[in-house]
This record gives C-alpha cells, sequence and structure tokens, in this order.
C-alpha cells in the first residue's frame, strides 16, 4: 500500500484471511495458498479493501493458515507502522494456536509433552510478524456464509490451484466479486460490519533468534 493510507500507528483494521490445500494430506506434492481482505477506515468513515495472496507448491492446510499470518502481517508492517488488528479466520488451529498454545509451549522452553511441535518454525515466524502491533484473534465458523471469510477463501483456492501470489497488499477485488456472487445467488448476506470493539489478546512470547 502506498501513499501513508495507513499512516496512523494505532489504526484500527480489520483481517480476514483462509487457506486453502488442494488434496491435503494425499500422497504427492499438494498446491495451497492463502487468502487475505485487510479492510480499514479511511478519513473516519470511508471504507478502503486490500487483497494479499500467496502460494505453495507443496504445503499443508495448518502450514498456510500460518503463512496467512506471516506474510500478510509482514507486508501490512513493511513501513515499519504498528496497528490494532482484528485477524479473524475459520482455522482453530491457528486462533486457538496463537490465543493459548503458543504460551506453554513457550514456558515449556518451545517444546510440549506429546513430542515435537509440528511447523515449530512456522509457528516462530507467525509470531515474529505481530511486531508492535495489538491482535484480537477471532475465529468464525468457515462455509457458513461470512462475506468476508468467504472471499478470503476465494482468493486462497485460486491462488492454490494458479500459484500465484500478490506480493504484498494490491487494489482488492471484493466488490466485482460479491456482486458476481449475487448474481449467481451464492450469498445473500452482506459483508460484515467494520469491527468499532477492540480487545487485544494477550502479548505473545518472545521466540527464539533464529541461527543464519
Amino acid at each position: 500500500m502506498g501513499g501513508g493510507e495507513l499512516s496512523d500507528a494505532r489504526a484500527l483494521v480489520a483481517l480476514y484471511a483462509d487457506e486453502s490445500c488442494l488434496g491435503n494430506g494425499r500422497e504427492g506434492a499438494n498446491p495451497g495458498g492463502a487468502g487475505a481482505l485487510l479492510e480499514f477506515a479511511r478519513d473516519g468513515d470511508e471504507l478502503v479493501r486490500r487483497d494479499c495472496w500467496l502460494s505453495d507448491p507443496d504445503t499443508t492446510n495448518n502450514r498456510m493458515a500460518l503463512r496467512s499470518v506471516s506474510d500478510t502481517l509482514g507486508a501490512l508492517h513493511a513501513k515499519g507502522a504498528s496497528f490494532r488488528i482484528v485477524f479473524t479466520s475459520d482455522s482453530r488451529y491457528l486462533i486457538d494456536g496463537m490465543r493459548d498454545w503458543v504460551h506453554g509451549w513457550a514456558k515449556r522452553g518451545w517444546t510440549r509433552p506429546a513430542g515435537p511441535i509440528e511447523n515449530l518454525a512456522l509457528w516462530h515466524d507467525a509470531i515474529a510478524s505481530v511486531g508492535g502491533s495489538a491482535v484480537e484473534w477471532r475465529w468464525v465458523r468457515g462455509h457458513a456464509g461470512h462475506t468476508q471469510n468467504e472471499y478470503a477463501n476465494f482468493l486462497a483456492t485460486r491462488a492454490a490451484r494458479e500459484q500465484t501470489a500478490s506480493h504484498g497488499w494490491v487494489e482488492s477485488g471484493f466488490d466485482l466479486w460479491l456482486a458476481e456472487e449475487r448474481n449467481a445467488r451464492h450469498l445473500a448476506a452482506g459483508p460484515a460490519p467494520f469491527p468499532r470493539a477492540f480487545r487485544a489478546a494477550r502479548a505473545l512470547p518472545q521466540v527464539p533468534v533464529r541461527r543464519r
């Protein structure tokens, strides 16, 4: 994003993310993607939207859920600002992990009694990407008609199928997509309202410095 659109270091933004993996868990390479829709209010009233998506030729749903945090927040924080972020996903793995699991793992030296932590490096990347921002982690049921979540799913599955990436935040195609969905009668509900309330989750633990 350019032009100082988000110059307020503590601006409230809403980020809706989803992930996809085609053939998740099957033998062979399973291509995946993640997509996110960013919303923020400009000049107090006008709602602005931006899109971000990424892909991986061989991955899992859980890995892409974690990258939906690290890659999108990394792009959001590219200019060093920090924000109040309402991050919404339908991945219980991601939301429960960021709300709760990571704190227990950190207290035990990034271990768990059941064995090694799956995708540990990606968990560390996701935590590090939060930077100085405050985040509220919200879960929403997937494929239940939540308009922004359905759009994030569209971005994610398209990225997985086409193996493309936006390389940061770009102009959103949300309005055109929504018009097409309504015309096809796939969606009746309008977008969820922009969040006005914000309750930050507890601060995330420190992650080990990765050796190069």
